[in-house]
């Protein structure tokens, strides 16, 4: 984990994006408003219209998870998911940043595949006034898995006011020798295709749609240049 740390820390922060192209006719549905209350925010992003809304949900204590798979598929047997996770209290742990928090996932992923992961940090990113941290992992064999596939999986872990929240895109694919190469401007585009992400306080005794944040303008992603 301590060297894992040491390769995200170690990595330039990425670029900004361009703004997407305009649609055309013949473009693919838009993403739709995924909104909802997690522990002490609001968290908001555009879910791809390939994937169903919830597949799966649980707060235990302080921890919340919410997954959501491609229509048609389920949470035991799927292909990508996308997964919204909230950690109650953490961001007031001061030994706590978005990077460690990142490679502490990123750690996990390569306990079950110490011999094929994988790992393309894109670096430190402002969420309108939240820190956040961006990296992609992946096994090339999940050795705990009952028929050993593959998984490449992007990371945002992010630093809310009070807790700490982590947006992932995972993909399977079949089990290999090797290490998977992580294609960046693949991953981005991922990336791309959840924004607008943000971040916004909850209003005592609002309803969905929660207007106050839906209302809000949305802060461009930006990717600090590296400061020397």
């Amino acid at each position: 984990m301590f060297a894992l740390g040491i390769l995200l820390a170690s990595a330039p922060t990425a670029s900004a994006q361009s703004p997407a192209a305009p649609k055309t006719a013949a473009a693919t549905p838009p993403s739709y408003t995924v909104i909802s209350p997690i522990f002490g925010q609001l968290v908001r992003f555009a879910m791809p219209p390939a994937f169903a809304p919830v597949a799966f949900e649980k707060t235990n204590g302080p921890s919340y998870i919410r997954e959501a798979v491609l229509k048609g598929e389920t949470v035991q047997a799927w292909t990508q998911m996308i997964t919204v996770t909230g950690a109650k209290g953490v961001a007031g742990n001061p030994q706590v940043t978005p990077q460690s928090f990142a490679v502490s996932m990123a750690a996990g992923f390569k306990k079950a595949c110490p011999d094929t992961f994988a790992v393309k940090p894109f670096g430190a990113v402002k969420f309108g006034e939240q820190d956040g941290f961006i990296a992609v992992v992946g096994c090339g064999r999940i050795e705990t898995s009952a028929d050993k596939h593959g998984e490449t999986a992007l990371i945002i872990a992010v630093k809310g006011s009070a807790d700490y929240y982590t947006i992932q895109w995972a993909e399977r694919a079949p089990s290999s020798a090797d290490k998977p190469s992580i294609d960046e401007a693949k991953w981005k585009d991922r990336l791309s295709k959840l924004k607008p992400i943000q971040f916004c306080p909850i209003v005592p005794g609002e309803a969905m749609p929660y207007p106050s944040c839906v209302g809000k303008g949305f802060q461009k992603l930006n990717f600090p240049s590296q400061k020397t």
